[in-house]
C-alpha cells in the first residue's frame, strides 16, 4: 500500500525510501497501499470521476468520459462520493476510500471497525477539479484492510444536498463482477488526475506485508499510479460505474512486503508484478447497505468482514 503523502515524506526524511500505501506523494509513496503520505499510509487510486446522470428520486449513472466530479480529496488520500444501485436522493451520502487511508492508521489484519465517530472533512470536486465544497462525516460506517481495503463514511449532507447546492453527482457501485479487459479510469481527487487503462485480469490473493485480499483487480501497465491514488474510484468506462477502490502496487519488484504486494494462486504459487499496480472490488458491497444507506452486515449476500 502507498502511505499517505505527509508519511510518505516522513519515511523518507528518516528512512530514505520507507514503503508505504499509495498516499499523494508522486515521488515517495510509502507504506501499504497508494497513500499521499500525512501520517497514515494508504493506496491511492488515478483520479476518475463518471457523472452520474442522477434525477433526485433515481439517481442513475450513465456512460460519459470518466471525469474529476464527484471526487473527493482527503489529507492523505482519494476518495469518492459513492452510492448504492437501490440509493434514493434523500438517503444520507457516502464517501468511499481505503481501509489504510483512514485518520486513526492501519486497521490490523482481521480488524474490522463499524459505526465510530467522525468528523473528517473532504474536498469535494467537479468535473474539472475545482474544489466546491468542503464536506463532514458524521461517522465511519464501515472500514477494514482484511480480505478487502476498504472504508465507508456517512456525511452529514444527502445526494440530494450535493446535487442542489453544487450540481455534482454521486459515482454509482456496480454490483456485479468486473470483467478482464475492459476499460478503466481511475479519477484521483488528491492528485486531480485520471488514469486510464484496461483490467488486466485478477490476483486469487494479494498479499502484503501483514495483509491479504481476496480476488483483487490487476490493471494493465499504463495505470501507473502513485501515492496520494490510494481510494480512488476505479470506474468501466462504458457504463461509467465503479467496479473497484484503487489500494496498492508493487514498487520494487520484492515479494510479498510493505508496498510490494505479490500475487499468490489457489495452489500457492506466488508471482511478482513489478511496476503493475491493483485495486479493490466493490460489486459485494451493496448487499451490505440496505434503506436509508444502513450498513447491515448480516443481510442476504453480504459478504464483507464482519467485526
Amino acid at each position: 500500500m502507498r502511505k499517505p503523502l505527509a508519511a510518505a515524506f516522513c519515511a523518507l526524511a528518516i528512512a530514505g525510501a520507507g514503503a508505504a500505501p499509495a498516499t499523494a506523494a508522486e515521488a515517495a509513496p510509502t507504506g501499504v497501499g497508494k497513500v499521499a503520505d500525512t501520517g497514515s499510509a494508504t493506496s491511492a487510486v488515478p483520479d476518475v470521476v463518471t457523472s452520474v446522470e442522477q434525477a433526485l428520486s433515481g439517481l442513475n449513472p450513465s456512460a460519459k468520459a470518466v471525469n474529476l466530479a464527484g471526487t473527493v480529496a482527503l489529507s492523505n488520500c482519494s476518495g469518492s462520493v459513492v452510492r448504492m444501485p437501490d440509493s434514493e436522493a434523500n438517503d444520507p451520502a457516502l464517501v468511499m476510500t481505503n481501509g489504510h487511508c483512514l485518520e486513526s492508521g492501519f486497521p490490523g489484519p482481521g480488524e474490522v471497525l463499524v459505526d465510530k465517530a467522525s468528523s473528517r472533512t473532504f474536498s469535494l470536486l467537479n468535473a474539472s477539479g475545482s474544489r466546491v465544497a468542503t464536506l463532514r462525516a458524521a461517522k465511519l460506517a464501515y472500514g477494514t484492510m482484511t480480505d478487502t481495503d476498504v472504508a465507508f463514511y456517512q456525511l452529514t449532507t444527502t445526494y440530494g444536498q450535493i446535487k442542489s447546492s453544487y450540481g455534482i453527482n454521486p459515482l454509482t457501485l456496480n454490483d456485479k463482477h468486473p470483467v478482464a479487459g475492459t476499460a478503466i479510469s481511475i479519477p484521483s481527487g488528491y492528485w486531480k488526475r485520471v488514469y486510464s487503462c484496461d483490467i488486466d485480469g485478477f490476483a486469487h490473493t494479494l498479499k502484503e506485508g501483514d495483509w491479504t485480499w481476496k480476488d483483487s483487480v490487476r490493471y494493465t501497465s499504463a495505470c501507473n499510479t502513485i501515492g496520494g491514488t490510494s481510494g480512488s474510484p476505479v470506474v468501466d468506462e462504458a457504463t461509467g460505474k465503479v467496479v473497484a477502490v484503487n489500494n496498492t502496487g508493487n514498487e520494487d519488484g520484492e515479494r510479498c512486503t510493505v508496498n510490494n504486494p505479490c500475487e499468490v494462486d489457489a495452489s500457492g504459487n506466488v508471482t511478482v508484478r513489478k511496476g503493475i499496480n491493483y485495486g479493490q472490488e466493490t460489486y459485494q458491497i451493496p448487499a451490505c447497505f440496505g434503506i436509508d444507506n444502513k450498513l447491515d452486515l448480516s443481510a442476504s449476500g453480504c459478504t464483507l468482514p464482519k467485526p
